[in-house]
């Protein structure tokens, strides 16, 4: 068989270096978005000069979401990291989550920042007290979205907190794992109920609601468009409760529909663990390798060393393989 070798297809010989540094700011600002809050100030900002003055942009911190983020260690001042976000959005906050992190003193800075915020999420936020989301609530009071997921505060403060914010719409309250699934307390439903009477969507998870905090919940929140009581095993939807439900077209997740799509554990914890009998921990190294830390950070926030000698010279990709995201450059330019 003959083979046509009249015009070769030319192999380059030199691989071609995109300029990242002269992006059109459209294209940089689509590109931090991508990456997130913290892979901004922890990574990307220390590229170059220009991609450090496009990420102050005010509208990359509209949303800052710092949950789930197991890749960094706790040396990471991540309260830190909070404040400088919340800075650079100018004002212009609209919705801020956070996890496994957070005290008073970061709650009450993101409600003296931030009048216009809408959306607020505290998951495993232990620190943080009644007083503090009280004065956060009165303050911002364009909120419509709240969710609280392994926290401790009292029915007096949601309750508080629901008349401080009478545009609240979506409220999520989900609690701890090992709370006592068929204990009956009908105080925080009650609350709702008696604060919240805009809400259009409820999910109380594990929640020990009986019959009676439903059926006070369905007659305070009259506009309500969906109701979650995944594992509210004490929660009996049979007769009226239902019929009323489904009179009003609202959408039910059941006691014990499944849990597959819950954003957190959903395994039941009754406090406690058991080991068989005998077992031996003293092989165990609590000095492994998660304790070998390289104190290095030239950000300010934290414990890091991401091995970069001279950041004017990075490539995208570069910064992009130490970046939660698995997306490519073209994907992105894209």
């Amino acid at each position: 068989m003959d083979c046509d070798m009249e015009n070769p297809t030319p192999i380059s010989t030199e691989e071609e270096v995109r300029n990242w540094v002269e992006l059109p700011p459209d294209i940089l600002s689509h590109i931090f978005l991508k990456l997130g809050v913290i892979d901004i100030l922890f990574r990307a900002q220390s590229v170059c000069s220009t991609w450090r003055r496009g990420s102050k942009e005010p509208l990359l911190f509209r949303f800052i979401d710092m949950r789930n983020r197991w890749d960094l260690f706790d040396g990471y001042d991540m309260e830190k990291m909070a404040k400088e976000a919340v800075d650079r959005s100018c004002g212009q906050l609209v919705e801020f989550s956070m996890e496994h992190f957070g005290t008073d003193e970061i709650v009450e800075y993101i409600a003296d920042k931030s009048v216009s915020l809408r959306c607020l999420r505290l998951i495993t936020c232990l620190q943080v007290s009644d007083d503090a989301l009280i004065n956060m609530a009165k303050k911002a009071v364009m909120l419509e979205e709240l969710e609280i997921c392994d926290c401790s505060f009292s029915e007096d403060t949601l309750k508080t907190v629901g008349k401080a914010c009478p545009q609240l719409k979506s409220f999520r309250l989900n609690c701890r794992g090992f709370r006592r699934p068929h204990m009956e307390i009908d105080d925080e439903a009650l609350a709702i109920a008696e604060s919240m009477p805009q809400l259009r969507h409820l999910q109380l998870f594990m929640n020990n609601l009986t019959n009676v905090g439903l059926r006070a919940i369905l007659d305070g929140c009259l506009h309500l468009e969906s109701l979650d009581l995944r594992q509210c095993f004490s929660v009996n939807l049979e007769g009226d409760l239902l019929k009323s439900c489904q009179e009003r077209h609202i959408k039910l997740r059941l006691p014990n529909d499944s849990t597959d799509d819950y954003e957190f554990n959903a395994a039941i914890d009754d406090g406690f663990y058991d080991f068989p009998e005998g077992s031996d921990f003293s092989g165990f190294d609590y000095d492994d390798e998660f304790c070998e830390l390289d104190l290095v950070s030239d950000d300010g926030y934290g414990d890091s060393d991401l091995g970069f000698d001279n950041v004017d010279d990075l490539d995208l990709d570069d910064v992009l393989g130490y970046c939660s995201a698995d997306y490519s450059s073209d994907d992105i330019i894209d």
